[in-house]
């Protein structure tokens, strides 16, 4: 622990000079913007750009991050978990060492580790000893300022769009990735990438994690930037397919294609994302006819003092119509960001309504205060509601009522400078009438603590 405090004291030193900043996905960084760097070298430059020709095209780049996250719940699902009086913590290490030779090769390897204290009975999204999370090799074809070709091939993350059907899955304590090969093409403000891939499944042991042969994932995400009035583009097709789909009016093989399309920007003050998508496949006899729009929208004030933002976020998933029908109208939400409505991750975008306002305060430069109110209900009746992983919580038929219920969160973020991170958050869920119908339906509260290091 000494070890880690003294690494945060350090990198706060660092913040003196001016180093390319980290990005979500971290092999979307290049250091080699360092070689010509004229500020004395130290132990941090040497790390983030090592050359090894002396033309400077072949180098090593390190990396990593260092998260430890508490968090305590009462009445977790509602009363219906077993109780823990003592709360939990998570911690996650990644370190990555990325090798460029010359602008048309590189090779990239991640590892992570990711451990549950205290937690009853940890999940995989939770806890993942250790593992090449991972490892993949780029062959440039082509890579200037505005054009592009690369091909990519081994296990890799996959983020797309606002991360709500592909993402890394920050939020939770165990990133997730695929082994896939994929092809990139951009030029000027176009880009387009085409993948095929399995799930990589997280295990218990140490560097075991396999892909998933029951779970294929492939499709195209083509993005088109600088659109005069709309902004930004997204246009994609996702397919997905796995052995064993589990849903309320539904089992089986699950063969799903999704099509949809997102607009995004901003204006001034304003911001906008709006998404709309549709599904059709079959799930072993029925056929898939589902779909969601959502919208999320915000004003900041930025004249007026703690520069309050007001956002606005609603979101329409369809869930299965008529049960025992010919018809699955499920949505599968695929592979979302793990805390899809706020870390305490309750409810997964399936068979829902959703309304959420918010409000930001910037409370000083590096200190910011978000509230959000989440109102849930269930889109149809005859189905039942979902986790993020599309498991069933709780099944419909039980009652006809739709309320899920109202979820109150606050969070102080606090970022000193591009390597710290601090959060502190709380959040209070108030049962519903079907909650209450189908389970204990007892009142949740959520708090958690995190501390981040970067670099």
């Amino acid at each position: 622990m000494k070890k880690y405090i003294l690494l945060f004291l350090i990198c706060i030193q660092l913040h003196a000079q001016s180093y390319p900043e980290f990005k979500p996905l971290r092999f979307d960084e290049n250091y080699k913007v360092l070689e010509k760097d004229t500020v004395k070298k130290n132990w941090y430059k040497t790390m983030k750009y090592m050359p090894l020709s002396f033309s400077g095209e072949t180098f090593l780049s390190f990396g990593g991050e260092i998260r430890y996250q508490y968090f305590y719940a009462k009445n977790e699902k509602w009363g219906d978990d077993p109780v823990d009086d003592d709360g939990y913590i998570l911690n996650r290490l990644l370190l990555h060492a990325d090798f460029h030779s010359s602008k048309y090769f590189r090779a990239f390897i991640q590892l992570q580790s990711s451990n549950a204290n205290g937690r009853i009975d940890p999940s995989p999204v939770d806890s993942n000893p250790l593992e090449v999370h991972q490892g993949f090799i780029d062959v440039n074809v082509f890579s200037e300022k505005n054009k592009q070709l690369i091909f990519r091939v081994g296990r890799q993350e996959l983020s797309y769009g606002s991360q709500r059907l592909v993402a890394v899955r920050d939020g939770p304590n165990n990133r997730q990735s695929f082994d896939a090969a994929k092809a990139i093409f951009g030029i000027n403000n176009f880009r387009t990438d085409l993948f095929y891939s399995h799930y990589v499944v997280a295990e218990d042991g140490i560097f075991d994690d396999s892909s998933n042969k029951k779970r294929q994932f492939w499709g195209s995400y083509f993005v088109l930037n600088k659109i005069p009035a709309l902004k930004n583009i997204d246009l994609y097709y996702l397919g997905y397919e796995r052995a064993n789909a589990n849903f309320d009016d539904a089992s089986g093989k699950e063969l799903r294609h999704s099509v949809g399309t997102r607009i995004w920007g901003k204006y001034d003050e304003w911001r906008y994302d709006a998404e709309a998508l549709y599904q059709f496949g079959d799930v072993d006899s029925k056929n898939i006819k589902a779909w969601t729009v959502s919208l999320n929208t915000g004003y900041q004030f930025t004249s007026v003092v703690l520069k309050p933002e007001f956002g606005f976020k609603v979101e329409l998933i369809s869930g299965d119509k008529t049960n025992g029908d010919n018809q699955l109208n499920t949505f599968n939400p695929l592979f979302p960001r793990g805390a899809y409505f706020g870390l305490a991750s309750v409810i997964g975008p399936s068979n829902l309504v959703d309304f959420h306002p918010s409000i930001g305060f910037e409370l000083a430069k590096n200190i910011d205060w978000v509230i959000d109110y989440d109102m849930f209900w269930r889109y149809s009746s005859e189905d039942g509601i979902y986790g993020p992983n599309t498991i069933m919580i709780y099944p419909g038929d039980a009652t006809d009522a739709k309320e899920i219920g109202k979820q109150l969160e606050s969070e102080i973020i606090y970022t000193p400078n591009q390597y710290l991170y601090f959060r502190v958050e709380a959040t209070w869920f108030k049962a519903g009438d079907f909650l209450k119908a189908v389970g204990t339906g007892k009142n949740m509260f959520f708090t958690g603590v995190t501390a981040q290091i970067k670099f």
